[in-house]
């Protein structure tokens, strides 16, 4: 379906974006893995993908660094001779109870807004030219956070709603060439979640789906959007198995 289509996820060392990342790769097209950090898991990755008989490129960057970005575009561009897909996987947070106002230190604003907010914006700002001349699409993956204000701080909550929103804006301006779409998962089992076992067992008890979210749920969701929805740009698809209708 997507042989020899080049694609770019960030945040893909690990949880959502490695299933995504997995989920392209075994429909034929090479990938660009971004990480910031996590250079063991992404060495990982890009060996999975490799023995899925595509290429992987593995770039460092700091999302919130335009400069970084650009350059990582490019060496996407330079290795796979173009880039149709851009699926903005990376984010932060950090957990600050809603009702701990003064717990929500201005460092952490900043950090969430940087990189949920400032770093998507980069990186399509970015890969816009690229991907207009090969009537690509973009993904951002956000999070039911940014509708319902509810999530792991009111910071984060508030950087996915501006996500939400700017995925609207650039699939306005970037159009006809370019789709742009968000998939805004709810609970999704990783290790983001490590440490609050009890706590999602009690959310999945009052989903329709009776339970939450897995990698594989989302990537499959981002596949169907890229591959299956030609005609389908400025969309928010919710991913939480019926937890907020």
């Amino acid at each position: 379906m997507l042989k020899g289509k080049s694609a770019l996820i960030t945040g893909s060392a690990t949880g959502i974006g490695k299933a995504v990342a997995l989920r392209l790769a075994r429909e034929g097209a090479n990938i660009t893995v971004n990480y910031s950090r996590s250079e063991k898991e992404a060495l990982e990755t890009k060996r999975e993908i490799e023995a899925l008989g595509v290429n992987c490129l593995l770039v460092q960057t700091t999302v919130s660094d335009d400069s970084q970005v650009r350059a990582m575009v490019r060496q996407a561009v330079e290795s796979f001779g173009g880039l149709d897909i851009l699926v903005n996987n990376a984010g932060v947070t950090d957990f600050v109870k809603h009702d701990d106002l003064e717990g929500l230190k201005e460092e952490y604003w900043d950090r969430v807004m940087d990189v949920n907010v400032k770093g998507m914006f980069f990186c399509c700002r970015a890969a816009a030219p690229e991907l207009k001349k090969r009537n690509g699409c973009i993904v951002n993956l956000t999070s039911v956070a940014g509708i319902t204000g509810l999530g792991s701080s009111i910071a984060y909550a508030a950087s996915k709603a501006a996500a939400n929103t700017m995925t609207k804006s650039l699939a306005r301006v970037m159009a006809p060439e370019v789709r742009v779409n968000a998939i805004a998962p709810g609970i999704v089992d990783t290790r983001w979640i490590e440490g609050q076992s009890e706590h999602v067992a009690n959310l999945a008890k009052g989903t329709p789906m009776g339970r939450i979210a897995t990698p594989d749920d989302v990537a499959e969701t981002v596949f169907s959007v890229i591959a299956h929805a030609p005609f389908t740009t400025g969309e928010l698809i919710k991913i939480d198995g019926g937890m907020f209708m």
